[in-house]
């Protein structure tokens, strides 16, 4: 069935110009700590160990109109 829809609006699972990329996913221990339903929804993870704080602003250049 999703082949199907692929071939019906003629796009790919994977585009014909793709870049590689490189993932690094660490093993969560036998006993993991974990958050709360409610805060690991928050978080974006259940596990303290892959919260990671995103800084968006450090990736951007401040411009002036000066």
């Amino acid at each position: 069935m999703i082949n199907e829809i692929f071939k019906s609006y003629g796009i790919s699972p994977i585009p014909k110009d793709y870049t590689e990329a490189m993932a690094y996913v660490p093993y969560q221990s036998n006993n993991p700590k974990f958050y709360s339903v409610p805060h690991g929804f928050e978080c974006g993870t259940m596990f303290p160990t892959l919260n990671k704080q995103f800084y968006g602003s450090k990736c951007m250049v401040e411009m002036n109109d000066d």
